[in-house]
């Protein structure tokens, strides 16, 4: 995993996106069990929702500005925090999670081959990324993204690695309805906190589409693979 080469100006807008967080927790609280690793987890805005499902998690964050400030942020917490890429990690896990990581690693079928071999037997490896290639844009440029997903990369995935999808769902549609009517993630410092504030105050009308609608179609993707 490379290092992330921006300032993650986005990171902080977004963890204040507390209704959107609680929905990303939600999704994935049945798989939150034992031993957890989170790579990436930047300011540690989604951390600090989970943790209270999950005893003592691994923080590894390969950005040494980022990592620093976990380290502050969570002093008094139960957390191993490392300055680590997933290669460095000796431990295995019950649980690993990437959210809004995978789109910034260049090389991800490594990346994700690397944190199989971190993962007990029968245990899961879990991404949240954002959806539809077809959407990549100026800002997904500017914060570091290669590339954005469907549905149809983590099949292939599934395919190369021998990892079983347990789960793959888009979530959030009011973001991907946005999206499609203004390109709402195509942002700048400027206007990314009002917008974010909106999108986020509508995060319980998304969570009810997305129910209705079977998770058909979202701003996100959220894959669960087995290690069988």
């Amino acid at each position: 995993m490379s290092p992330i080469q921006y300032d993650g100006f986005e990171l902080e807008h977004f963890d204040s996106a507390y209704n959107f967080r609680k929905y990303q927790v939600s999704l994935i609280k049945d798989y939150l069990k034992g031993k957890l690793l989170e790579v990436g987890p930047g300011k540690g805005g989604l951390t600090f929702f989970y943790s209270k499902f999950v005893n003592k998690p691994t923080l590894i964050e390969p950005e040494k500005k980022l990592y620093k400030l976990l380290k502050k942020k969570f002093k008094n917490k139960n957390f191993i925090i490392k300055n680590y890429t997933i290669d460095k990690i000796k431990n295995k896990f019950d649980t690993i999670i990437y959210f809004d990581v995978l789109e910034h690693i260049e090389n991800d079928l490594h990346e994700i081959i690397s944190a199989r071999k971190k993962l007990k037997k029968n245990k899961y490896l879990i991404f949240s990324v954002p959806a539809y290639q077809s959407f990549y844009s100026s800002f997904d440029k500017s914060v570091g993204h290669f590339k954005r997903y469907n549905k149809k990369d983590f099949i292939l995935i599934s395919k190369k690695t021998g990892l079983k999808i347990d789960k793959l769902i888009y979530y959030d549609s009011i973001g991907f309805l946005l999206l499609v009517l203004n390109r709402f993630f195509s942002l700048n410092q400027t206007s990314l906190k009002k917008k974010l504030f909106f999108w986020n105050l509508l995060i319980p009308l998304s969570k009810l589409i997305d129910f209705l609608t079977f998770n058909k179609f979202g701003k996100s993707l959220l894959c669960v693979f087995k290690n069988d």
